[in-house]
């Protein structure tokens, strides 16, 4: 018999633990090589294991829901390739007694939900191949009603922190709520925002763009760039060039600060933000400068695509010396963004409406989008802000300054 130890992947020396959630199979269950095996959620991504091995697993040492360390070993696949016909005697009554089980595609919600309530996804009753939150609901036990209340709640009814309520509840009018624990990724931005605001003085300078010039641009070599370069050509690129080609005049906007020391960097890292299943998370796009347009796209969509599903390495999230936001893809007309730590600013992008506006004297309609940047005062003066910020702007309402560098 040949053992394979599953072992956790090596995590970043910034993620100190990490969190099971689902195990794709069950003790007993034939495996091939490449199979997914159990997810692994960290402060920043969820892991996928794989087995590289053709087998059988033999033993899950730890179950979904349990946190878990950098290499450590949460089960074994028996790689020989003789099916289990005796399972081990801790596995026996487990193995003997539960039907096959059926893969199902689930959340994350769904699968701590089903872990706090021991209850497998694939034993609930559902349609398709995904169970969902409202089939796990279901299955849950019914809520109080009015009746069923205490009469002393004060004395009877546990505190709103208690572990006991997560799952499905009631308030005291019967009415159902859902408790569920914070995934890793948003207490950890939880955290950062709330160090951001503690450590760092934020201060927000705002400005407007006229995008007339860019989308005239936009629109007149779009399909050419797309059919030679096969990305579409957006307005992300742009930004990014413009943030890259100011933080060059202004270095301060580029630095970061380690005690009493300022850290200038000498190449340009952008947090781009995008959205995921389970929250905003910053892929890095490293040497920006170098990068074309078409690179740019091509790196922006590949991070949102794959921050989709959940496959963002997490090297790609770590570093990084500035960072852009878009809420303007969700509606947002202005906001407040906050720092991205250790870096010393971020730019918010907004949507675009068209305005009236003065323009030589006439008051006209143009396409204006509302820009903000939220910088640390500490570091950064109000006058180099304000500057960078002009900066973005004139180069983005003549977008040739972007090829000239000027």
């Amino acid at each position: 018999m040949s053992i394979f130890e599953v072992k956790v992947p090596v995590l970043a020396e910034s993620v100190a633990e990490a969190t099971l959630l689902t195990w794709y199979f069950q003790p007993g269950d034939a495996i091939k090589e490449n199979d997914k095996l159990v997810e692994i959620e960290t402060d920043k991504v969820v892991l996928e294991v794989v087995t590289p091995h053709t087998g059988v697993l033999k033993e899950i040492l730890k179950p979904g829901g349990e946190n878990v360390f950098s290499g450590e070993v949460i089960g074994y696949i028996d790689t020989s390739g003789a099916p289990l016909t005796t399972p081990p005697p801790h596995l026996e009554s487990a193995t003997t007694t539960s039907p096959p089980v059926i893969p199902v595609k689930t959340s994350p919600a769904v699968r701590k939900i089903a872990a706090e309530q021991g209850i497998e996804p694939w034993a609930v009753p559902h349609q398709g191949d995904r169970v969902t939150k409202a089939d796990l609901l279901r299955q849950s036990p019914q809520p109080w009603s009015i009746q069923e209340k205490p009469s002393s709640p004060i004395i009877a009814e546990p505190t709103r922190t208690s572990p006991a309520l997560r799952g499905t509840t009631a308030d005291t009018l019967g009415r159902p709520e859902e408790r569920v624990p914070m995934t890793r990724l948003r207490k950890r931005v939880a955290e950062r925002l709330l160090a951001a605001q503690h450590h760092h003085a934020i201060l927000t300078t705002f400005n407007e763009i006229n995008m007339q010039a860019v989308m005239d641009l936009r629109q007149k070599h779009r399909e050419a760039f797309e059919k030679k370069h096969n990305v579409k050509l957006g307005f992300m690129s742009f930004f990014t060039k413009a943030v890259v080609m100011a933080l060059q005049r202004f270095p301060i906007i580029n630095a970061s600060t380690e005690g009493d020391d300022i850290i200038y960097h000498g190449y340009y890292d952008i947090g781009i933000a995008v959205n995921s299943s389970r929250g905003l998370v910053v892929p890095i796009l490293r040497d920006v400068d170098i990068l074309s347009f078409a690179e740019i796209e091509k790196n922006i969509a590949n991070f949102a695509q794959r921050a989709r599903d959940a496959q963002l390495s997490i090297e790609e999230l770590n570093g990084g010396t500035f960072s852009i936001t878009n809420g303007g893809v969700f509606g947002s007309m202005l906001s407040t963004p906050i720092l991205n730590p250790p870096q010393s600013a971020i730019l918010g992008m907004h949507n675009i409406v068209e305005r009236p506006i003065a323009e030589n004297g006439q008051v006209v309609i143009r396409p204006i989008m509302y820009v903000a940047l939220s910088y640390d005062h500490r570091l950064i003066d109000g006058r180099d802000a304000i500057q960078f910020l002009m900066a973005i702007k004139n180069a983005i309402e003549d977008p040739a300054r972007l090829l000239l560098d000027i």
